[in-house]
């Protein structure tokens, strides 16, 4: 009775350390030191460098660059960033926790403007920003220690290690990226919105990349089916806080804000 009490102390006492607030007020648990996240950030991306071949194209590389660069000098803290270009036919990107990026070259034809590939780097590092990886870890942290998810990350290829990729944000399971909650990419995009208007992008580009995406997607699965939001769902999204960020964008302007990434 005692050991079931202190066991029962000892999660609260955890759950009252651990409990955190995302950049949108949404009330998170985080078990994880942001130390350990940065360093499993840095572990995952060394693999996929390894995994993934990276683009060689200076003109490509030099214009994702200078997109991203432009959305984290908009953040405090000085955190620097590493950022590639892979090849990869996909339109994606990723972001991990410790300042790792990645762009999909397929992405490029998809995202037809600069402001259009500020969305999804925004999106992106909007995960980063509000330790959605961190939330999801700690859900295997429940059952591992940081240590251990350290160690089946670095190790050899296993489910664990898939399931660690995935919590992450970059993780495959049977060949398909497992996706963020609802929940997690609505609050990602809204966050990539304002800091993209910060930046000077034009926020409201946004929606014209997720319309493309969906045209570029074909026929996509009725939105129950996956926890990525529908395109219509997140267009609404989108454009439902707009409102917010057009002065954020119309005050980098007047700052002269104005990248000419190309």
């Amino acid at each position: 009775m005692k050991k079931a009490n202190w066991v029962a102390i000892s999660v609260a006492a955890l759950t009252l350390v651990a409990c955190a607030t995302s950049p949108l007020g949404r009330r998170q648990l985080l078990l994880m030191p942001a130390a350990q996240m940065d360093q499993m950030g840095l572990t995952a991306y060394s693999q996929l460098k390894q995994q993934t071949p990276l683009s060689t194209n200076q003109a490509q590389i030099s214009y994702v660059r200078c997109v991203s660069n432009a959305l984290t000098a908009t953040l405090d803290g000085g955190q620097t960033w590493e950022i590639n270009l892979f090849e990869d036919p996909t339109a994606n990107a990723f972001a991990l926790p410790g300042g790792f990026m990645g762009v999909h070259t397929g992405l490029l034809r998809v995202a037809q403007n600069q402001h259009q590939l500020a969305a999804v780097v925004g999106h992106e590092i909007g995960h980063v920003l509000a330790q959605h990886s961190n939330e999801r870890v700690s859900i295997e942290s429940a059952t591992s220690t940081g240590l251990q998810l350290l160690q089946v990350l670095a190790g050899e290829e296993s489910p664990q290690k898939q399931m660690v990729f995935a919590a992450l944000g970059v993780g495959a399971q049977f060949g398909v990226s497992m996706p963020f909650s609802r929940k997690h990419e609505a609050e990602a995009d809204l966050i990539g919105l304002e800091m993209m208007a910060k930046a000077g992008f034009d926020p409201r580009q946004a929606v014209s990349l997720w319309e493309n995406m969906g045209a570029a997607g074909g026929k996509a699965p009725p939105e129950f089916m996956s926890t990525h939001p529908s395109n219509d769902t997140r267009i609404k999204g989108l454009s439902g806080y707009m409102p917010k960020v057009l002065p954020y964008y119309e005050q980098a302007l007047a700052a002269g804000r104005v990248p000419k990434c190309s």
